[in-house]
């Protein structure tokens, strides 16, 4: 991890934000710019320094994952350790991330500058981290490649044992069961199985339904290594669709095709969306498509950048994000087809090779 590359582009949008320090404990965010994988523990960053606060369970991990930070050893609440551990740094305006910190944490902690009479403001801060992170290094790309693999595996490996007659718990059970067996972490998000009128639930969670011939099948996974995460989903038939079935689905399909194909960088995340969803529109589902083409992924499984409606974010090389459209129909079932892609030369490379034939 390049640790010192990351806190130098960081120190760069401190000061475009012109805050003197930022405090950091948004668990992916203190991932990114330590390496530091325990579960409690804040970073303060300075033009200078980099302190990283944590209790004594994780101290001997500090010193082994995050050579770059000075170690400050918590051994009290937050009114016992943020005086002392930004004292003397002569801090005016200290950024805090505005998503993670809670408004019971903010006025705790400007009681705390009030009582102390710190001569500081905070500074709620939107995206600053999260913007460095929607750009992949070449190495985060190759372990999310790696994470890719893996669930295209999971997803042959399920494709040659589902049968009619299964639950939807059953088929997400060994879905999971494969992915961890096969090299994934803690997965990066549960598995989704919905089966016929399931399916037109976009997050449905599997049941003890009993999966029938015929119908939509729709199944969501993921795998994670070294904390980066993939996504892929796909729509499956046990037995022969029926026409529905394939109207559906090469709507989607087509839509997908059409995003994958054009897509450029510079294009903002509304228009990647339009490219499919004009597509989803035209075959007369507009309305059944109601979420978002894609979304970043990474050490979240959803992150910067958005591309659906009113999202003004560019799209730029080193970005990675899924592109999956979807069609739902209450009573019937939905469709979904998602791979995950990377922004190179600008133009989409596809990571996913799990089949959608």
């Amino acid at each position: 991890m390049k640790i010192t590359d990351r806190l130098q582009k960081l120190r760069g949008e401190m000061a475009g934000r012109e805050v003197d320090a930022i405090l950091i404990s948004q668990p992916e965010n203190r991932y990114y710019l330590s390496g530091f994988t325990g579960s409690a523990g804040c970073l303060l960053i300075t033009a200078e320094k980099a302190v990283l606060a944590t209790d004594f369970r994780y101290v001997e991990q500090v010193k082994e994952q995050s050579p770059e930070y000075e170690i400050y050893q918590i051994k009290g609440d937050l009114a016992d350790w943020f005086p002392e551990v930004t004292s003397g740094l002569s801090l005016k305006k200290l950024g805090i991330e505005a998503g993670q910190v809670t408004y019971s944490m903010f006025r705790q902690m400007s009681d705390i500058i009030s009582k102390a009479k710190l001569p500081m403001k905070l500074v709620p801060l939107e995206g600053t981290v999260e913007g460095l992170r929607a750009i992949k290094e070449p190495e985060e790309i190759e372990l999310i490649a790696r994470a890719v693999e893996i669930s295209d595996s999971a997803f042959g490996h399920i494709e040659g044992i589902i049968r009619a007659g299964m639950t939807e718990k059953e088929v997400a059970w060994e879905l999971e069961k494969y992915l961890r067996e096969n090299g994934s972490e803690k997965i990066p998000f549960d598995v989704i199985v919905a089966a016929g009128p399931n399916a037109a639930l976009p997050h449905a969670r599997p049941s003890e339904r009993r999966i029938g011939e015929g119908e939509p099948v729709l199944m969501d996974l993921g795998a994670r290594v070294e904390g980066y995460a993939s996504d892929l989903s796909r729509t499956i038939v046990v037995g022969q669709p029926d026409d529905r079935f394939k109207k559906v689905y090469d709507t989607v399909l087509g839509g997908q095709l059409t995003a994958l194909a054009i897509i450029q960088e510079g294009m903002t995340g509304e228009e990647a969306d339009r490219l499919a969803r004009t597509v989803i529109e035209e075959a007369g589902y507009g309305d059944a498509f109601g979420h978002a083409l894609g979304h970043g992924v990474g050490l979240a499984a959803h992150e910067a950048p958005r591309l659906g409606p009113g999202s003004t974010e560019t799209i730029k090389n080193g970005m990675v994000f899924s592109i999956e459209p979807g069609v739902y129909l209450p009573g019937w079932g939905g469709v979904r087809i998602e791979d995950l892609v990377t922004m190179e030369n600008g133009k989409i490379r596809v990571m996913t090779r799990a089949g959608k034939e």
